[in-house]
């Protein structure tokens, strides 16, 4: 991923941009330093009928530290690193969606973007010189940005992961479940009698099984520019939540394309911690 200011933006569960890591023995630049610009179209939120796209700036920061690394995965503090298993603290976001440009949410308060942060265990069960699976074991307390920060329960997203090395790309896929408590549920899916319609009744969202989720990402690093892409495809059926009268498409598409110039590398040389 191209550092993890774009990535947590339009992280869910798991990266968007990711390259996803390989194990590497190679020498790297302790950090390195870029700009670019990519495009997104992103659902307003899982479930949600209609999409957006979204044109932003795409920062480039790599640092490969012992305890804090900003990588393709994003940035995280790494409490225990082996060579079967390794456990670190993530943080994510996800980006505000309004109301008032959502047919399912109208005359409801918007939704604020939100900060995602908590533990991640990484079980590593086959790996080669250029190819890797494992499985992620990420579980997030999830905060609303805004005036009043709201706590916003809690979100478990498991998936087993692959990455692969071919021809000078990396290429990663991701896919599993997903659950959430019953407060993050509420926060996207309730319908409180205030906001009641003929056509969107009073729905109070269970905690539970969230659906399935599906990622492909592509990058490679051409100089000093580096090119991302990435495919995901969600799905809420069988969902806890299923039934809220703002659940009104089951299965959505999401990718995105980026790109960015690196302009800077440090001389000091660290092993590659991807």
């Amino acid at each position: 991923m191209p550092g993890a200011a774009l990535g947590a933006w339009v992280r869910r569960g798991a990266s968007l941009f990711a390259t996803l890591p390989l194990a590497a023995a190679a020498a790297q630049p302790l950090w390195e330093l870029g700009l670019g610009v990519g495009g997104l179209r992103l659902p307003h939120y899982r479930g949600s009928e209609q999409s957006h796209s979204v044109l932003l700036p795409v920062p480039y920061a790599i640092y490969r530290g012992k305890v804090f690394r900003a990588t393709r995965d994003g940035a995280k503090v790494v409490l225990l690193d082996s060579e079967r298993f390794d456990f670190d603290l993530g943080v994510g976001a996800s980006a505000p969606a309004r109301s008032a440009d959502n047919l399912a949410r109208a005359g409801m308060p918007d939704l604020a973007p939100t900060l995602e942060i908590g533990p991640n265990l990484n079980l590593n069960l086959a790996r080669g010189s250029d190819w890797k699976i494992d499985v992620r074991l990420p579980v997030q307390a999830v905060f609303s940005l805004q005036s009043q920060p709201r706590a916003l329960g809690w979100t478990l997203s498991p998936v087993l992961n692959i990455d692969l090395r071919r021809a000078g790309w990396n290429w990663g896929a991701q896919v599993g479940p997903l659950w959430g408590s019953r407060r993050h549920h509420a926060y996207y899916y309730d319908v409180a009698p205030a906001y009641a319609t003929a056509t969107r009744a009073v729905y109070d969202a269970p905690g539970g099984a969230a659906g399935w989720r599906w990622t492909m990402a592509a990058s490679r690093r051409f100089s000093d520019l580096w090119v991302g892409a990435f495919v995901r495809a969600d799905s809420v059926a069988g969902a806890a939540f299923e039934a809220s009268p703002l659940v009104r498409q089951r299965h959505q598409l999401s990718f995105g394309l980026a790109m960015s110039w690196v302009f800077a590398v440090s001389d000091e040389r660290v092993a590659d911690t991807d």
